[in-house]
């Protein structure tokens, strides 16, 4: 991987996503309020033309005609955290997993509050959808983008998974 970060700052229903990139590879997506997303374009270059892919799937999955994205993705994290965040991606669309679920899916049934850990550091928000996962008795619980952006979220995918339905 080439480690030339560039970004792009793309509009959203969720605020500005600024989106980061390194060869072919998504690295980053921020909500335009995470300290993260400021870091991350420090140093980066900004090319709009080389995350234009990526810009176009989230635009197709805020309009609901996207379920899965089909982008390179590179997120920079412990081998442990990596495994949590290949773990959120086997989320189906349109449903929620806890702490717990994700926990046991990895085979580490004791580390629910370390998935908690790895889903507050996913460098990767909606692609990578930490948004799905909910307390283990259904509940909202905390987000790095914050309560409203999951609930909006959450209610997209619903409204989609019925519409296929």
């Amino acid at each position: 991987m080439n480690d030339a970060a560039f970004f792009t700052i793309a509009p959203s229903p969720v605020g500005p996503l600024t989106l980061l990139g390194a060869g072919d590879d998504l690295i980053g997506l921020y909500f335009d309020d995470d300290p993260n997303g400021a870091a991350a374009r420090r140093g980066a270059v900004r090319d709009d033309r080389r995350l234009r892919a990526a810009v176009a799937q989230l635009d197709e999955y805020f309009a609901g005609r996207r379920t899965r994205f089909d982008l390179s993705l590179a997120p920079r994290g412990t081998a442990f955290r990596q495994e949590v965040w290949r773990a959120l991606r086997r989320i189906p669309y349109g449903q929620t997993s806890s702490y717990g679920e994700i926990a046991r899916a990895i085979g580490k049934p004791a580390a629910s509050r370390a998935v908690g850990g790895a889903n507050h550091h996913n460098p990767i928000a909606i692609v990578i959808p930490c948004h799905r996962v909910v307390g283990a008795d259904g509940s909202m619980t905390g987000y790095g983008g914050g309560l409203d952006r999951k609930e909006l979220l959450l209610a997209l995918e619903a409204r989609t998974a019925k519409r296929a339905a």
